[in-house]
């Protein structure tokens, strides 16, 4: 028997332009309505816009959560059943969204709030990190103040987090 795993990415999946070509859809147009009365901002103008906002995690994480989510429901309705549902990051809301732990609106409310406080926390600064020797990643970081690895994602990546100074 075949299983079927959905995983849903963290931010950083975010791409200029994501969710557009959703917008013929009607399920898709409600979500996008519904999350502009809850956000208090449209999610298409900052996927379309020219700015930087969507890279902004104020708005990097609703975003992703609203198109994210729009995805997996365009799935179900076709018929589409994971067996296993995992997120990595902010894509474990949408994860819980799509196990119907709680609903489209409830989630996105945890995930602005979620982005509000991550956005109020510091004026830190992160980067991931691939294909490095951990042994010396380590010692290096030891060495700057204000560093750490932030997010230990797998032995061949991390993320790193410390003030833009350091």
């Amino acid at each position: 028997m075949i299983k079927t795993a959905w995983v849903f990415p963290g931010q950083g999946s975010q791409a200029p332009g994501m969710g557009v070509d959703l917008l013929d859809l009607p399920s898709a147009k409600v979500k996008f309505k519904q999350a502009e009365e809850i956000l208090g901002w449209s999610v298409l103008d900052i996927c379309q816009g020219e700015s930087d906002q969507l890279s902004q995690t104020l708005y990097t994480q609703p975003a992703l959560y609203v198109v994210e989510s729009i995805l997996a429901d365009l799935l179900m309705e076709q018929g589409e059943r994971p067996n296993l549902l995992a997120g990595h990051s902010l894509g474990e809301y949408v994860a819980l969204y799509t196990a119907r732990v709680f609903n489209f609106e409830a989630g996105l409310r945890l995930v602005q709030h979620r982005a509000k406080l991550m956005d109020s926390a510091t004026e830190g600064m992160m980067v991931a990190l691939i294909g490095f020797k951990r042994p010396e990643l380590e010692e290096k970081i030891q060495q700057i103040q204000d560093v750490v690895i932030a997010n230990d994602n797998s032995p061949a990546q991390v993320v790193i987090s410390g003030r833009p100074t350091a």
